[in-house]
């Protein structure tokens, strides 16, 4: 083996940050675009969500020549699933510019182009200027986004009803069993419009300085929306002199050829000589599973080190029930022992999903993985970030990037304990962005700590089903689109009963509480949900900020089938702010009962309490029961609403609150 194996900090094709320059005047027509964090101001979100290396800037904020679109907050548009519900189109010539408000050498643009006509996507050219001086055009794609139909959805704008014997809200009817049959609007329910593309600007720019997003004359985006700009001061790559260097081992670092071979042999002989595996600066071509399993793989960081991969349809389906096979790191199965002492740090994983197969293992993290730790990757276009199968102990999950799934962001399925997941950013997620399952097998003693969660196109921001002694503190969820949450308990899929406690800490969510198709009501920004089983865990909801709730704040529900069968209780809250809801604080559709404390609200919508129990209306009061713990303020616990009065409204109006302020 020669020295090259395991030295050689090669930087192929890296782009170097230029040293600082003096920054251009501003013009008048560009102001200072507002710094903003899930479009808020930061200072109400301080403390909460993920520490990021970059900045974030809406584009309704900023100085453009293009028009707004929204706010709007009905699923299927455009600005429903934009950061703060609001957007700028542009059409052909048309530009906006963000003021950068610190030093930078790198962008994201998050936007949304047409489908093609038939679907499959378009590209159309952005072109990116730096104080008016051109300095690259982007490609944008729409290749990764626009899903049609019901679940699990469609490419295709043109499809009928993938589900006809499903009743459906547009004719509140089953259109299969419904003579005349409905006529259903083609494409029918078009979503997941946005994606997002990364940018090294070459050089660093100063605050001060603008970037201007033009689309040439000519596009073939009759529109391109443009959401957001995330502007970044980037590193050098990072070197790992001590190392299995992939280059050694034939990987290409161009992309035209497959690297998948020459990394298995790296990490061979990085086991064999106790060293880590390096990946430097390049784009590697890998189209299927490399398994991992006691081993650590380290890239130049997530700028510069790129694997990258086709979706391969297997000849025949996998044992799983697969389908394709595509880029992504595996531990061993959870059944042959699954893998240890596996650490992955500092690469971008980038997939070429444009589909929802739920049993294709396309994930870019999967198996199980235990006294193990990720760390500083960037993943898009894979259909789940992270989704891990055990049982498995003792993950540590930190400072990652996970954009533009099709479905899940991060998946504990099955067993996952002693497990952490902290710091992490997520946007534009196809289901749930981070969620525990305990299917068969509960997860117990995990934490989801110090996240941000944007977007969710489907599904909720957070959600735990079922487990024993789990914790979500200190996150900040913003903007689920439809039939989720921003915070979801649920009862359902098969999961293992709650036990113990779960604790439900200093939480923030913002604009949340969606639409649900099925039921036909809005949910609550914190969704409890009796399905499966009754939900009787000690639940702590304590210290957490609901803000400009599109509905209620809280929703405790069972569904209608099993009303009288299942309760939820042993739901505690406490040291709770509610600033803005559409309809009520809480809303309560199922049997049981709750205490609160130091629970103030304001800019409350509707009654405080929307209290329908299990909806039997029985003479002695609701089958919900509130217990006053003391310093509710705001008048939205009166003392004639307890402990049960019957407030049943089924459907209020909404009454949209005010933007949120400091308390």
């Amino acid at each position: 083996m020669t020295a090259a194996a395991v030295g050689l900090g090669v930087l192929t094709g890296a782009p170097a940050p230029a040293a600082p320059r003096t920054p251009a005047t501003p013009t008048a027509a560009t102001p200072a675009s507002p710094v903003t964090r899930a479009a808020l101001d930061p200072a109400l979100v301080a403390g909460r969500g993920a520490d990021v290396p970059f900045v974030e800037q809406e584009a309704e904020s900023a100085a453009t020549n293009g028009t707004v679109i929204g706010p709007d907050r009905a699923a299927y548009t455009l600005p429903a699933e934009a950061s703060g519900r609001k957007a700028v189109s542009l059409e052909p010539g048309q530009h906006v510019e963000f003021r950068l408000p610190r030093a930078a050498n790198a962008i994201t643009v998050r936007y949304s182009i047409p489908d093609a006509p038939n679907g499959g996507g378009i590209t159309a050219p952005l072109d990116v200027a730096v104080n008016g001086k051109k300095r690259s055009t982007m490609t944008l794609t729409s290749q990764y986004s626009w899903l049609y139909n019901q679940y699990p959805f469609s490419n295709d704008p043109g499809a009928g009803l993938l589900h006809p014997d499903w009743w459906i809200t547009e004719c509140s009817c089953v259109p299969s069993e419904t003579t005349p049959a409905p006529v259903i609007a083609k494409p029918y329910r078009p979503s997941h419009f946005y994606d997002e593309q990364r940018l090294l600007l070459g050089r660093t720019y100063r605050a001060g300085d603008t970037v201007r997003l033009t689309v040439p004359a000519g596009s073939r985006a009759a529109a391109t929306t443009i959401d957001l700009l995330d502007s970044e001061l980037v590193g050098l790559p990072h070197i790992e002199l001590l190392a299995a260097n992939v280059l050694a081992f034939g990987a290409d670092p161009t992309g035209r050829r497959d690297s998948a071979p020459a990394i298995d042999k790296a990490i061979a002989f990085a086991k064999r000589t106790h060293l880590k595996v390096y990946i430097p600066p390049g784009t590697y071509q890998v189209n299927r599973h490399i398994v991992v399993d006691n081993v650590t793989i380290v890239g130049a960081g997530n700028w510069y080190t790129k694997i990258k991969g086709h979706e391969v349809a297997l000849d025949t389906p996998a044992a799983d029930g697969s389908v394709h096979t595509g880029v992504g790191f595996y531990g061993k199965d959870a059944a042959d022992g699954g893998s240890r002492n596996v650490h992955l740090s500092g690469f971008a994983i980038e997939g070429d999903v444009r589909e929802r197969i739920d049993t294709d293992q396309v994930n870019a993290i999967g198996g199980a993985l235990s006294d193990s730790t990720i760390e500083g990757l960037h993943i898009s276009h894979t259909k789940v970030g992270m989704w891990f199968d055990g049982p498995m102990k003792n993950l540590r999950i930190t400072g990652n990037t996970i954009v533009d799934q099709i479905a899940d962001a991060i998946n504990f399925h099955t067993g996952v304990t002693d497990s952490r997941v902290a710091h992490t950013f997520v946007r534009n997620s196809g289901d749930d962005g981070l969620a525990m399952w305990s299917e068969k097998t509960a997860n117990a003693r995990n934490t989801f700590d110090h996240n941000t969660v944007q977007t969710p196109v489907l599904a909720n921001g957070i959600a735990i089903y079922g487990g024993t002694d789990n914790t979500v503190s200190n996150n900040l969820v913003a903007d689920p689109i439809r039939e989720g949450s921003a915070l979801h308990v649920g009862s359902r899929f098969g999961a293992e009963p709650f036990a113990g406690k779960l604790n439900l800490t200093a939480n923030t969510t913002v604009r949340a509480g969606t639409y649900e198709l099925n039921w036909n009501i809005g949910l609550g920004a914190l969704w409890i949900f009796a399905l499966d089983k009754s939900i009787d865990a000690d639940i702590r909801v304590t210290g957490n900020n609901f803000l400009d709730s599109t509905y209620n704040a809280i929703m405790l529900v069972s569904d209608w089938a099993v009303k009288d069968q299942y309760v939820i209780k042993g739901v505690h809250f406490k040291d709770i702010k509610v600033d803005g809801t559409g309809t009520s604080v809480l809303s309560a559709r199922a049997a049981g009962g709750a205490t609160f404390e130091n629970v103030d609200a304001r800019n409350v919508g509707a009654v405080g309490v929307n209290n329908c129990g299990s909806f039997n209306f029985p003479s002695t009061g609701s089958e919900f029961a509130l217990t006053d713990l003391g310093g509710n303020d705001g008048d939205w616990l009166a003392p004639w609403l307890l402990p049960n009065t019957i407030t049943c409204d089924d459907r209020p109006a909404v009454v949209p609150p005010p933007a949120p302020g400091a308390w």
